[in-house]
């Protein structure tokens, strides 16, 4: 049996902090952000923790 490739995609999307918690960017901050208010642009920014199931889930894919 051969080993398991590490997906490269989610590699790139997301981190895990120092604790073990798994960050990832937030959805809608790539594009047409100039209608979008200052607040929600700086927002987007910081990125969000994901929930546990899917740092379980996404975790076995790096």
């Amino acid at each position: 049996m051969p080993k398991m490739k590490s997906h490269k995609g989610i590699k790139k999307a997301m981190r895990t902090r120092p604790g073990g918690t798994a960050v990832i960017g937030r959805p809608g901050s790539r594009h047409k952000t100039g209608k979008k208010s200052t607040a929600v642009n700086r927002k987007n920014r910081a990125g969000s923790t994901l929930s546990k199931a899917d740092e379980k889930r996404l975790k076995s894919l790096i």
